[in-house]
């Protein structure tokens, strides 16, 4: 196997199934060797299994490529350390984490109970923080020995942490705090010679079955705009060195379709030199807000 990611090595989170199992072929196409790491848990991130992990394995493998399961779970630190070290260990450096492990319990905020927060916004924000510490402390190291890496990191947004998504709170709250650790981390990270940008995909995975019913069904000919695998080729880019230009960037892809977001930016705005008088602030404000873009639709709304 050779490609852009010909030589690299790669840890790809939640790669059992959905988009992290095809970012894992992808990369593993590409010429990376891939550290397959899934948990194993059901929709709701219940349960755990190994199955999926070694069946990705096996496929990287009967293709004459490089691959080893992994069933940490992210969010948990020393499984992410010991995740990390797996990697180095088996395959002498680490070069790729793409962090992509997550579930769902969508309820809206008046029924939701601490048991439905909770999980989801350990899993999918702390599950990037904690292999993102260890990497990057690997990849420091590296850096004050003088072997600056050339490595990337590519997180996983989501529409609903960029615009919101009605009956999603806790995954939409975390899916944007990975957007803005993301804008973070690619500042902090640079000095080691690290990118990190986050993708915001739209593709037919069990996560995505009741949002996109609709269009889950892969059409008798032609282009299959929701299969995952589309979202992938843009991961194994910025996998790659080619994408060294291209750091703090989230992009929302679909199919064919890619857009840049553009995120939180400063808009009009009015400074009088002294502190507001309560009355008056809802003139002041409305006036800015006439003069603003109208904020985008949330997703359900």
């Amino acid at each position: 196997m050779s490609g852009i990611c010909e030589g690299r090595v790669a840890i790809v989170t939640g790669a059992g199934r959905g988009l992290g199992r095809e970012h894992a072929l992808e990369l593993a196409r590409q010429g990376a060797a891939v550290v397959v790491n899934d948990l194993g848990a059901e929709l709701d991130g219940r349960g755990n299994s190994t199955g999926p992990a070694q069946e990705v394995v096996d496929i990287i493998r009967s293709h004459g490529g490089q691959a080893e399961a992994n069933g940490a779970d992210v969010a948990d630190f020393s499984q992410a350390q010991a995740m990390v070290q797996q990697a180095i260990e088996s395959f002498g450096r680490l070069d790729i984490l793409v962090n992509n492990a997550g579930f769902v319990r969508d309820r809206m905020i008046v029924s939701a109970t601490e048991e439905d927060w909770d999980p989801v916004i350990r899993v999918h924000l702390k599950g990037h923080f904690a292999p993102l510490h260890h990497a990057s402390s690997y990849w420091r190291e590296e850096a004050k020995a003088g072997r600056t890496p050339v490595a990337r990191v590519i997180n996983t947004s989501s529409g609903a942490g960029l615009q919101g998504s009605v009956g999603q709170a806790a995954y939409s709250a975390a899916k944007g705090g990975i957007a803005s650790m993301t804008l973070v981390a690619s500042h902090e990270l640079a000095r080691y010679g690290v990118t990190v940008n986050a993708i915001a995909p739209s593709a037919r995975t069990r996560m995505t079955s009741e949002v996109f019913a609709d269009q889950m069904a892969a059409p008798d000919d032609g282009f299959d705009a929701m299969d995952p695998a589309n979202v992938s080729t843009l991961v194994a880019w910025l996998a790659s060195p080619l994408s060294g230009g291209v750091t703090g960037r989230v992009v929302e892809i679909g199919g064919g379709h890619l857009c840049l977001e553009t995120g939180w930016r400063h808009g009009p705005s009015i400074d009088i030199g002294r502190r507001f008088k309560a009355e008056e602030v809802g003139d002041v404000l409305s006036k800015l807000i006439a003069e603003a873009p109208i904020p985008e639709q949330v997703y359900g709304a």
